[in-house]
Formats: structure tokens, sequence, C-alpha cells
């Protein structure tokens, strides 16, 4: 009780990535840049995938859906950090930390399960093209992607309801450019020792469920190309396969390193850096990894602009 008598804390001051005024402005433009860019090349994406009808398959529909995740997922880091490195104000609310918590925690935990669905879509169409059609319909690529979102959901509201029970006072200085977790726990001024089982406990299920499902399916469609007779048809199976590997080795390899490390490795400076990697880096360059590693999305972006330019194109 001694705790809530002191003053309690309305709002945290969020350091941000470097207290030198002279490279804020530097830092402003260069996180302007590749959040647009990120914007812009995932809306080209979905644009794209919506609108030529060669690429209204379940593997582009995960993927249109992996897009709008990767925006909403540098939306709710990035503005927030632009508007810190231009004002001197760096504060943020209590109930606004806490929904920065919540949706940080909700597409990691569906991006994840997403992820897993695509690996799973790639495992039937390679070892069982024959009945891809009929396992991946329609009601099922809907039913994955419903189920990453609760899954998603279910995660961070167990959490964030975890973090109303802890009471912070005092301190309220989050050495960090947004609000996570780990930072939270070391401000509280109440015993935490039940939110850090609960990760014990939830994080193999939203985290290792689905790099486990990721994994075996990928096990299966490697002795399935490899035992191809055509070169041809590795190869194409093999591109199909690359894209979606990257994007989940930058994702699953900077949560890694970020929180499956001992506490002696702990390093503010180091944390901010792998961060940045997976909140602001990854959602920007997955467009460019579908894109530029896939002959029918390229073909597909071509269409739509000589389509876009008209007959004098032509």
């Amino acid at each position: 009780m001694a705790n809530r008598n002191e003053t309690s804390v309305t709002s945290f001051i969020l350091l941000g990535l470097v207290p030198v005024r002279e490279q804020r402005i530097v830092l402003f433009v260069t996180f302007l840049i590749m959040y647009l860019i990120t914007l812009l090349g995932n809306g080209a994406i979905i644009s794209v995938i919506r609108i030529d009808a060669r690429l209204h398959t379940p593997m582009y529909f995960f993927l249109s859906i992996l897009s709008s995740v990767d925006i909403c997922f540098i939306s709710v880091t990035v503005p927030n950090l632009l508007r810190n490195l231009l004002s001197e104000n760096k504060s943020i609310s209590f109930a606004g930390c806490l929904t920065q918590v919540y949706f940080l925690i909700f597409i990691v935990g569906a991006e994840c399960f997403l992820l897993a669905a695509m690996a799973y879509d790639r495992y039937v169409a390679i070892c069982y093209p024959l009945r891809y059609t009929l396992v991946m319909n329609s009601r099922l690529c809907h039913w994955l992607v419903t189920g990453s979102f609760v899954g998603g959901g279910l995660k961070a509201l167990l959490h964030t309801l975890m973090l109303l029970r802890l009471s912070f006072c005092g301190f309220n200085i989050i050495n960090h450019f947004f609000c996570d977790l780990t930072g939270l726990y070391k401000l509280s001024c109440t015993d935490t020792s039940l939110n850090e089982l609960m990760i014990f406990i939830e994080g193999p299920f939203s985290l290792m469920l689905p790099f486990v499902i990721i994994v075996l399916s990928y096990c299966r469609i490697i002795t399935a190309i490899l035992k191809m007779s055509s070169a041809e048809g590795r190869h194409k199976a093999f591109s199909t396969c690359s894209s979606h590997l990257t994007v989940v080795t930058l994702l699953y390899g900077s949560i890694i390193v970020m929180y499956v490390r001992p506490s002696s490795a702990y390093s503010p400076e180091k944390d901010r850096v792998v961060a940045v990697v997976y909140t602001v880096l990854t959602p920007m360059l997955n467009p460019f990894i579908y894109s530029l590693r896939n002959n029918e999305m390229k073909d597909a972006l071509r269409r739509t602009m000589l389509r876009k330019r008209g007959p004098q194109s032509m």
C-alpha cells in the first residue's frame, strides 16, 4: 500500500534514439523517408494484388494481408518518433503508452501466425500441387487470417491487462523510442514476477508455435524440391519460397536477438538498433523482397503501370 500513496505516474518520457540536438533533423528526414517508402511500397503491393486478377490466389491474398499489417506496424511507432525528434516534449500519456504496447504486441503476434499460414500455403502448393486449390480454398484462407488476428489480439489483451495491475510511481523515463514491456517492467514500483512468468508461459505458444510450423513446413518443402527431376521446377519452387524465408529470418532474427538472451547482455543502445530493424526496416523492405524476387509480382506491377499509362504506352 505504501507504493500507492506515492505520486502516481500519468505519463512517460521517451528518450528516443539520440539526445544530441544536431542529429535530430537528419534522423527526422531519414525516418520520414523510410515511413513514406513503407506506405507507398506496401500500398502498391496491396493495390496490384487487388487489381490484377492473375494474383487472386491464396499466396498473394496472404501477401496483401501482410502488407496491410506492415503498414499498421510501422504506423504504431514512427509517427510518434517523428514528433519526438522535432519537439522538446517527449512525453506520452499512460493511456497512449498502453495503447502502443497493445498494438505492438498484437501486430507482432498476428504477423508470426500469418507467416506460419504463408509457410503452410507454400507447403501445400509444392508438396500437394494437385490438391492445392481444394485444400487452400477461400474459406480456409479467411479462417487462417482471422485466427492470426485473434491470436495476436488475445496475446496483446493478456499482456495489456497484466500491465494494468502494476503501479508506476516516481521515475518515468523510458530509454527507448516507443513503449515496450521490458521498459515498463523496469519502471514499475510493484512486483512484476507474475507478468514475467506470463511471458514465459505464453511466449512459446504465440512465438514458437508459428516458428515450429514454419520450420516443419520448409523441411517438407525442401525434401519435395530436392526430389524434383526438373531443374526449372526446382528453381521456380525455390524462388517462390525465398522471399518468405527472407522475411521470416528478418522478423524472427530480430525478435530472438531482442528477447532471447541473458540479462547480462542487455544494452539500451543495441536494443534500439534491433528495434529499428523489426519495427521500421523490415516493414519497409518487405515490398522490395517480394516484388524484386518474384517474377509474377514484377510482371503484375509492369502490367498495372502500362494499364495506367493507357493506349499511348502500348
